[in-house]
């Protein structure tokens, strides 16, 4: 990996993810073709019905910038094996179904809007009629998987999906950020996953390598690349290979559901949301928020409101965010740190009453200001010798900088107070 790769990504902290394809018509999941366990060629009929009238791109692009974001990933392809571009391999494709390529809309509004254009694409592919049944397999439970898999060559596979990686990589201009998805060989009832050999993860990394120079792949090719890719949970350290920090980007939905789920309404709130943001900066990672368009193709009400949300704690607190990373400071409980430069950014988990005890920071703080408003916060050093009294608290532990606050925190999803450090800190 080449540090210039990666500094636009580890700079910009926030994207946006979206799963769209004929799982959204279904509703029930992206995974449902796995989960009811539907034959390929009964899942082909959703083709028949997807018209995504309501996918316009700009929007979506503009959405994601208002929401704060400054990468997205579409799903070129997911696991179903339906491609949302005009591909040249297989008529499941969005082309053949309705008449467009959305992967070229997609591509054009993203750059129109100056986001950075990211690509999702499935190396699972249940579509295949040469890929071979493994744990994940809509058919891993029939009776005659042996037979099935015996007439069946990942080579074939293998060279078709090649094939398709080389037309998203030469037909349409620079990508930012290719996420592949994904490889687990570990054995499951009697059936393995697929491992890198399966894809020949090398030559496809070496094709990324020599068509796309400066693209950002992922880690899910199970061999290193350019970051790791926690799904579904905040890490709780920063990742390290060998004492070496990773890039690294916490993949996260709204509901639990990556594609369109017509009956989950499990979301997050936006104040976990932006709480799940501004942790991951702190450990010097990234997010990826991820949205599943309706089967008509647009982002459901909720989902939008959600992201305007976010996207109005975004357009106060974005330099807390963007350009920020974790801080050599130890930040009390209740509160987590990011550090841009010289400013140090308090987000304030727990809102305590009437004083915000910072450690370390008495005699390394000039200024202090909440980031929303922009309005000051008084600060003090507590003497050293000064005992708890009626109206007077004990002093700190030594070295610590006090913040007034008021008894009402600002309104909006997460207070961040900025704190400009002395040249000598």
């Amino acid at each position: 990996m080449t540090a210039s790769r990666t500094d636009w990504f580890v700079h910009d902290r926030f994207g946006m993810f979206v799963h769209f394809g004929l799982y959204s018509v279904a509703a029930r999941h992206e995974w449902v073709q796995n989960y009811e366990r539907i034959e390929a060629a009964d899942y082909a009929r959703y083709a028949r019905f997807f018209d995504p009238d309501l996918f316009d791109a700009r929007t979506l692009a503009r959405q994601a910038r208002e929401a704060g974001a400054r990468y997205v990933v579409l799903t070129a392809k997911h696991h179903e094996g339906f491609c949302l571009w005009d591909t040249a391999t297989t008529p499941f494709n969005a082309v053949e179904a309705c008449g467009r390529d959305l992967v070229r809309e997609y591509v054009d509004a993203l750059r129109a809007e100056g986001l950075r254009v990211g690509l999702y694409f499935s190396l699972l592919d249940w579509s295949h009629p040469q890929y071979t049944i493994d744990r994940h397999h809509p058919q891993r439970g029939v009776a005659d998987v042996a037979e099935r898999n015996a007439a069946r060559d990942m080579a074939v596979y293998r060279e078709y999906l090649h094939a398709q990686v080389r037309e998203l990589l030469t037909g349409y201009g620079p990508l930012d950020y290719l996420f592949f998805d994904f490889t687990e060989p570990a054995e499951e009832d009697g059936l393995p996953g697929k491992s890198p050999e399966d894809w020949d993860a090398e030559t496809l990394l070496a094709m990324c390598r020599e068509l796309q120079p400066d693209m950002v792949v992922n880690d899910r090719l199970g061999i290193p690349a350019d970051l790791v890719t926690p799904e579904q949970y905040q890490p709780v350290r920063p990742f390290e290979r060998d004492g070496v920090p990773l890039v690294w980007e916490a993949c996260q939905t709204i509901n639990g559901s990556w594609g369109y789920h017509r009956d989950n309404h499990d979301s997050k709130s936006a104040a976990l949301l932006v709480r799940m943001l501004a942790r991951s900066v702190a450990l010097g990672g990234n997010l990826l928020l991820n949205v599943g368009p309706t089967g008509r193709g647009e982002i459901a009400p909720r989902d939008a409101a959600l992201l305007s949300e976010v996207g109005e704690w975004m357009t106060r607190h974005a330099d807390a965010i963007r350009g920020a990373a974790a801080s050599s400071f130890t930040a009390p409980s209740g509160v987590v740190y990011t550090q841009r430069g010289d400013r140090l950014y308090a987000h304030l988990f727990d809102w305590p009453f009437g004083l915000l005890h910072l450690p370390d920071l008495a005699g390394r703080v000039e200024f202090a200001r909440f980031l929303d408003d922009g309005s000051e916060v008084l600060f003090e050093n507590i003497p050293a010798d000064q005992e708890a009294f009626n109206l007077q608290p004990a002093a700190p532990e030594p070295g610590t900088l006090t913040l007034k606050l008021p008894v009402q925190p600002p309104s909006v999803a997460l207070p961040v107070i900025e704190l400009y450090l002395r040249a000598s800190s």
